[in-house]
């Protein structure tokens, strides 16, 4: 089971230089299992900043260069990172309303994007258990500067990359749990894919 969710692909590039000096100097696979995934989490979320890449279908390597991405790209670096430290891994596939993008994006960007957009989180198989992570999208800064402008919020919020049920207590840090950060915006399930190619395939 667990060989088809460590494989590398085209997407999935963890045999690239760059991510294998970037494992190397994070000493990741030092770690135990627990803290390896907690602080590869991390560093996807708040070390490669929340912005739009070229394209969905970039590989992992180039979404590290670039040093920025959104749900699906950080995804693809994000499973590299957890392929390449021995940590099984999955997509699931979505699409979102563009409401939830309304700040993020703006004007004639906002205006022409489509009523549903692509969205993906990454799913873990740890201690025979699978966890749904999505928060890892935007980082830790982004999320506190948009709390700080929307002081006023107590309970939902939906706009600037975010989609959730209340504002001021998040669930994004990895504790054995799962973690979102769009998943009010979900308008589409097209279920769970063994990598990022194979789901932008179909």
């Amino acid at each position: 089971m667990k060989d088809k969710y460590l494989r590398e692909t085209r997407m999935v590039d963890f045999s690239n230089p760059a991510i294998q000096n970037l494992i190397q100097n994070m000493k990741w696979k030092e770690m135990g299992e627990f803290e390896r995934i907690k602080a590869i989490y991390n560093y996807v979320r708040d070390d490669v900043l929340f912005g739009y890449n070229i394209d969905d279908g970039i590989s992992a390597s180039k979404v590290l260069a670039d040093g920025y991405g959104q749900c699906n790209t950080k995804g693809t670096l994000f499973m590299a990172l957890l392929r390449a430290c021995n940590i099984p891994c999955r997509v699931h596939g979505f699409t979102i309303d563009k409401r939830l993008q309304k700040g993020a994006m703006t004007g004639f960007v906002y205006r022409n994007a489509p009523k549903s957009i692509f969205h993906s989180w990454v799913e873990i198989n740890f201690e025979n258990q699978w966890y749904e992570l999505e928060a890892f999208i935007l980082d830790k800064t982004y999320i506190k500067k948009l709390q700080e402008q929307n002081s006023e919020c107590t309970g939902a919020f939906c706009g600037y990359g975010v989609a959730v049920k209340d504002f001021r207590n998040l669930i994004i840090e990895f504790d054995r749990n799962n973690t979102y950060i769009q998943s009010e915006g979900i308008n589409q399930d097209f279920g769970v894919y063994d990598c990022p190619d194979e789901l932008l395939k179909e």
